[in-house]
C-alpha cells in the first residue's frame, strides 16, 4: 500500500483545478482528500461512494446510445416485429413524468439524466414502431399526444408539485408494468423479432447498477423496490433473448410459403396396342 501511495500521491495532489472541483463535487470534499489525496483505499464507505458515483455516471453516459442499436434495427429492417409499442408508450410516459419531476425539483442533471437521454429515444422508437406497423396516423397523433402532455407535465401553473409527487410515484410502477407487455409479444410471437439484444442486456446491467447506487446514496425502500421489481423483469428478458436468440418469429414462420409439390409426370405414355385379330379365314369349296 505505501509503495501505491507513493506513486499515485505526486499525480493526485498536482490535478489541474478544473479536475479536482469536479472530483469533490462527485464524491465530496471528505471523500476526495481521503481516497486521492491520502490514497486510503481501506476505507470502505469512501470507496462505495465513489464506485456507486462511477456507476451512476457511466449509466448516464451509456443511456446516449442504449437505444440507438434498437433504432439502426428497426430502421434497416422496416418491420417492427418483435417489438411491442404498449411497452414503449408505458416507459416513455414514466420517463417523461420523472424527467419533468426532476427538471421541476432542480435535481442535479447527474441524478437523472439517463431518464432525459432515454426518453428522446424511446420518442423516436415508438414513433418508427407506429410506422412500421401501418399505423401512420396514429404515430401523428402520438407525437401531438406527448408534445401537450410535455408542456401540461413542465407547467406550474397546470399541475402543482404535490400532484407532480403523486405522479412520480406512479411512474415507478409505470416503468416496471413496461417490461410485461414486452415480455408477453415475445412469448406469444415465438421469437425477439427487431428486439435489440444489446438495449435488453444494457437494460440489464444498468437496472442492477441502479439497485446498488440506490442502496450507497438513496435510503428510499419504494425507490429500491422499484429497481428490484425492474431488475426481475429486464432478467427475464434477457433469458428471452437468449433462449429465442435464433428463432423466427410466429410471423416470419407465416410468410414461408411452402413449395408444393408437383405431381410425377411420365416423359413417354406408353400405349398398350390390342393384338391385331385376323381376318376371316376362306374355307375351300371342296
Amino acid at each position: 500500500m505505501e509503495a501505491l501511495r507513493s506513486a499515485i500521491q505526486p499525480v493526485t495532489h498536482n490535478l489541474p483545478g478544473p479536475i479536482r472541483s469536479l472530483g469533490e463535487s462527485i464524491i465530496g470534499d471528505a471523500c476526495y482528500k481521503t481516497l486521492l489525496l491520502d490514497v486510503d483505499l481501506e476505507n470502505a464507505e469512501c470507496v462505495k461512494l465513489a464506485i456507486s458515483k462511477g456507476l451512476g455516471i457511466g449509466i448516464v453516459g451509456a443511456s446516449s446510445i442504449v437505444k440507438v442499436p434498437q433504432i439502426l434495427k428497426l430502421v434497416r429492417s422496416r418491420s417492427a416485429s418483435g417489438v411491442s409499442f404498449l411497452s414503449y408508450l408505458l416507459e416513455t410516459s414514466s420517463y417523461l413524468i420523472s424527467l419533468a419531476y426532476n427538471v421541476r425539483n432542480a435535481f442535479p442533471f447527474s441524478t437523472y439524466g439517463e431518464t432525459a437521454l432515454v426518453l428522446g429515444q424511446n420518442v423516436i422508437i415508438t414513433i418508427l414502431v407506429l410506422n412500421y406497423s401501418g399505423r401512420a396516423t396514429l404515430a401523428a397523433t402520438f407525437v401531438a399526444a406527448f408534445a401537450a402532455a410535455a408542456a401540461t407535465l413542465f407547467a406550474e401553473s397546470i399541475v402543482d408539485m404535490q400532484t407532480m409527487k403523486y405522479l412520480q410515484a406512479g411512474a415507478g410502477a409505470l416503468s416496471v408494468a413496461s417490461k410485461v407487455p414486452q415480455i408477453l409479444a415475445i412469448w406469444q410471437e415465438g421469437g425477439t423479432g427487431q428486439l435489440s439484444a444489446f438495449a435488453v442486456f444494457n437494460y440489464l446491467l444498468g437496472s442492477l447498477a441502479r439497485v446498488f447506487t440506490t442502496l450507497q446514496e438513496v435510503d428510499d425502500k419504494l425507490i429500491l423496490y422499484g429497481f428490484v421489481a425492474g431488475f426481475a423483469l429486464n432478467l427475464v428478458l434477457a433469458l428471452q433473448m437468449v433462449y429465442y436468440w435464433n428463432a423466427p418469429s410466429a410471423k416470419a414462420k407465416g410468410k414461408q410459403k411452402e413449395v408444393p409439390v408437383a405431381a410425377p409426370t411420365s416423359s413417354a405414355t406408353t400405349t398398350s396396342a390390342a393384338p391385331k385379330s385376323k381376318g376371316p379365314t376362306t374355307r375351300r369349296r371342296g
